[in-house]
């Protein structure tokens, strides 16, 4: 494709590019990017996410929040901040738990900030939230759209997560960094080098992974000196957001909530590439196949550098099972009068749920304030216990 044209030609010209900027081009070039060129979300696409698949996982995101938000003392304002949105599915199933729940948030001031840079997918999701009532913002303000929700929620567009304002606010970040450009690193007897991407001079127009004959920048910068794993992959734009996230919720409060594949620090090699639905080589054909990387938790860890205080990875299953996904699907099957909804219903929980699916690869990982979690010094005062985290703890059902 053309694509591959462009990136032939380059490579020929200038050498060898990193992993991130191979991700980079491939994704999110604005002629020929799998991104830009169609936003390839839901059952039509190359991949298909949870919020796609059940409603319940939305409405409980919505319901840790305003739970955090309750333990938190009943702020006045409350900016959910979503990261990379997808179509709209997941805030919309959140705005519906809000609507269900406007008596409890009756006397505080909710709006929706959606972090968004492809102009196709904002235009899907101003269709499915505000049913298409939207209006571009002049140049000079921060936000490039906004409309309102058709539960009466303002909601703005952002191109970065610094355009929106500051305040106290809850972040969201469900399948957001898996897609953000990570380098990769191979331990050799020479030291760490970087894995690149070059053109194979065998086979014409066919790229290839080779080596960094020397220590490249990032291998300086990106490996821990107590890294014992021969392979790494680090995401260096996702230790900056978290670093943005954890800055904002230090200084105005608030919490972030992450969803994503990934794991502790422990994986090596998960570089991947998926096309209608199935694993597809990473290297070929790029611009028309989904790249992602599973998410390091360990490093973002690290990187909130203990302005805030993390909690998890924890399991996909586990969280929602303390979030009470049990009680919230018996509800729903009792309540639904057919059997294809009900057979719907227990697909899409089984997606969830089964380790096997979604429920073991998937993990939530949290940033809340420290003082969420442990009580400032105060001499006199006596401490009342703090509420537990929900989806963290062991929800115990009185």
């Amino acid at each position: 494709g053309a694509m591959l044209r462009h990136l032939a030609r380059k490579l020929r010209a200038s050498g060898p590019v990193t992993v991130a900027e191979y991700m980079r081009e491939a994704l999110t070039n604005p002629g020929q990017g799998y991104y830009t060129r169609r936003g390839g979300v839901g059952e039509s696409g190359d991949f298909i996410t949870s919020p796609e698949i059940s409603q319940v996982f939305g409405e409980l995101i919505g319901i840790w929040y305003i739970s955090e938000w309750m333990a938190m003392g009943k702020p006045n304002t409350f900016q959910l901040v979503e990261l990379g949105p997808g179509r709209g599915t997941l805030t919309e199933d959140i705005l519906r738990v809000f609507k269900q729940l406007a008596s409890v948030l009756s006397k505080c001031d909710v709006s929706v900030h959606l972090v968004e840079v492809s102009p196709k997918l904002s235009e899907i999701q101003a269709v499915m939230l505000t049913g298409g009532k939207v209006q571009p913002n002049r140049e000079d303000e921060s936000a490039y759209m906004k409309g309102i929700s058709k539960t009466g929620i303002p909601i703005f567009w952002y191109r970065d997560i610094q355009d929106v304002p500051p305040g106290y606010s809850f972040y969201l970040a469900h399948e957001f960094f898996d897609a953000l450009p990570i380098h990769k690193f191979q331990r050799t007897e020479k030291g760490w080098r970087e894995v690149l991407v070059d053109i194979d001079p065998e086979v014409p127009d066919q790229l290839r992974f080779v080596l960094s004959p020397s220590r490249t920048p990032a291998t300086q910068n990106f490996i821990q000196p107590e890294e014992t794993r021969d392979h790494v992959e680090v995401c260096p734009e996702a230790g900056v957001i978290v670093q943005r996230l954890a800055s904002r919720i230090e200084k105005d409060g608030g919490a972030a909530l992450v969803a994503d594949y990934g794991h502790d620090g422990t994986k090596t090699d998960t570089f991947r590439g998926f096309r209608n639905h199935k694993l597809h080589d990473v290297l070929s054909a790029p611009g028309t196949a989904d790249l992602t990387a599973d998410v390091d938790f360990s490093y973002l860890r690290k990187m909130a550098q203990g302005k805030t205080a993390t909690l998890g990875p924890v399991k996909q299953r586990e969280f929602l099972k303390n979030m009470g996904i049990d009680l919230r699907l018996q509800v729903l099957l009792q309540n639904s009068g057919d059997t294809a909804t009900r057979e719907q219903l227990l697909h899409s929980y089984d997606m969830l749920m089964n380790p096997e699916k979604m429920g073991d690869c998937f993990n939530f990982f949290a940033l809340l304030p420290h003082h969420r979690l442990v009580h400032p010094d105060k001499k006199d005062k006596p401490k009342s216990p703090l509420p537990p985290v929900a989806g963290f703890n062991e929800l115990l059902l009185k």
